[in-house]
């Protein structure tokens, strides 16, 4: 309920005290059932509403998570018999206290049930993508004018699976020591030090426990390492504007093993488990409670990380729930935010300082139109292209020759990196690295 209000993320609830009690196999039942019912909620409703008596009727929000609860089982889980499914979605109407709706909890989901005349819905224009891979309409129509009906069509797909494990491992030895937890990982497709879990409970093994095994998305480890790589001459002092939950700033810390790094997180709950993460790294690490916005009085960096906050429509796969709570018009309000970090972030560093500029989103008005914005408004910097980064990071060894190969075809024309949800098994991203001028 609390997810579907707007008033938790779906990753909270599934990490809550009330999840974490249940057995392994129940913990993942009720991922699944969690996950795919916010992927699958805009195509479920559409199946629901014409088998009510009144199609148009406001439901008590109980009632319709309990349909959509059932409608999901019969439609996507084949291991739950359709009476199971049908009865467990009646007995939470019961318990939620509508013990009259629950007769017709129990007559929608018999007709969902008693139709095995499901087809393919066709995907030849926008508005049938979106209905077919259950997203808004209005966001798939943006994503069709801006990169094409296919690519928008491997966007949707993608964000109706559940995303591959993917790990950061920290030394060669980490691997050997995972093979007696029976944990066998297969190479990511970018990065030398990023590994796929195809098999395994890597949280079992010491060496996630100590941090040497760090879950973290491809396309998000790549960030942190274009910025790891990206000083130009000696890098002593590093800005991470937004740093929680950390992930990036370790990658930060380990690829400039000299340098002093200032974390910033304006988030108390984040920046308190900011702190605990880092804590290994003592003083050379500064873990600052404080919003990104605020750092007009701080400057002379080598290099800082600016990776804002945004929508986060480049990973509906692993965060479905913003494809039903984001409203078009809230992409202006980020881009004003993400314009103010950015600007501060070229303020702090040194003249030949660079900026890596980030987002894992799909959206052009919190990506090159941020950056336009701020380098028109007298900002003294430039664009570098990423494809001397590419370059770069291959000599260091931080790209695979197939992974370097594959990046040249993201290459944005303004220079930058757009990672597409399709493209590679990773979340979207949006990459632009800005040098200071004077």
């Amino acid at each position: 309920m609390a997810v579907a209000r707007g008033q938790s993320h779906s990753d909270d609830l599934l990490r809550g005290k009330s999840v974490n009690v249940l057995s392994a196999l129940d913990r993942h039942l009720a991922t699944a059932l969690v996950l795919g019912v916010l992927r699958w909620q805009i195509l479920l409703d559409s199946e629901i509403q014409p088998l009510l008596k009144r199609p148009n009727a406001k439901l008590d929000p109980e009632i319709l998570i309990a349909l959509r609860l059932g409608a999901f089982q019969l439609r996507h889980l084949d291991r739950i018999p359709a009476r199971a499914a049908i009865d467990e979605s009646v007995e939470l109407a019961k318990q939620a206290g509508h013990k009259f709706a629950s007769g017709m909890v129990n007559a929608v989901l018999r007709k969902i049930a008693a139709d095995d005349s499901q087809v393919a819905l066709p995907e030849g224009t926008a508005a049938e993508v979106a209905l077919a891979q259950a997203h808004p309409a209005w966001m798939v129509e943006r994503w069709v004018e801006f990169y094409g009906l296919e690519a928008a069509r491997s966007i949707c797909r993608h964000g109706q699976a559940q995303p591959g494990l993917t790990v950061r491992i920290v030394g060669a030895e980490v691997e050997e020591e995972l093979a007696p937890a029976s944990v066998k990982l297969g190479a990511g497709e970018l990065l030398t030090a990023a590994r796929t879990v195809e098999s395994g409970d890597v949280t079992a093994a010491a060496a996630f426990a100590d941090g040497r095994v760090r879950m973290q998305d491809e396309g998000s480890q790549l960030v942190a390492e274009i910025a790891g790589c990206a000083g130009a001459g000696e890098v002593d002092r590093i800005l991470d504007c937004c740093a929680a939950p950390g992930g990036k700033t370790l990658i930060l810390a380990e690829r400039n093993p000299e340098a002093n790094i200032v974390a910033c997180e304006s988030s108390e709950q984040r920046f308190d488990h900011l702190r605990t993460r880092l804590a290994d790294y003592g003083d050379r690490v500064e873990c600052r409670f404080s919003d990104a916005t605020a750092l007009n009085d701080d400057a002379g960096f080598d290099l800082a990380l600016a990776d804002v906050p945004c929508s986060g429509t480049g990973t509906l796969g692993r965060n479905p729930e913003i494809r039903l709570r984001l409203k078009v018009e809230d992409l202006a309000r980020q881009a004003e935010r993400q314009k103010a970090i950015l600007a501060v972030a070229l303020r702090a560093v040194r003249a030949g300082g660079r900026v890596v500029y980030s987002t894992c989103s799909l959206e052009p008005e919190e990506n090159e139109q941020v950056v336009a914005a701020v380098l028109a408004s007298g900002a003294n910097a430039r664009m570098v292209s990423m494809e001397l980064q590419i370059a770069a990071m291959v000599e260091k060894g931080v790209l695979t020759a197939s992974g370097a190969k594959q990046l040249q075809t993201c290459v944005t024309p303004e220079g930058a990196f757009r990672l597409l949800p399709g493209v590679f098994k990773t979340d979207g991203f949006y990459i632009a690295l800005i040098e200071r001028t004077t």
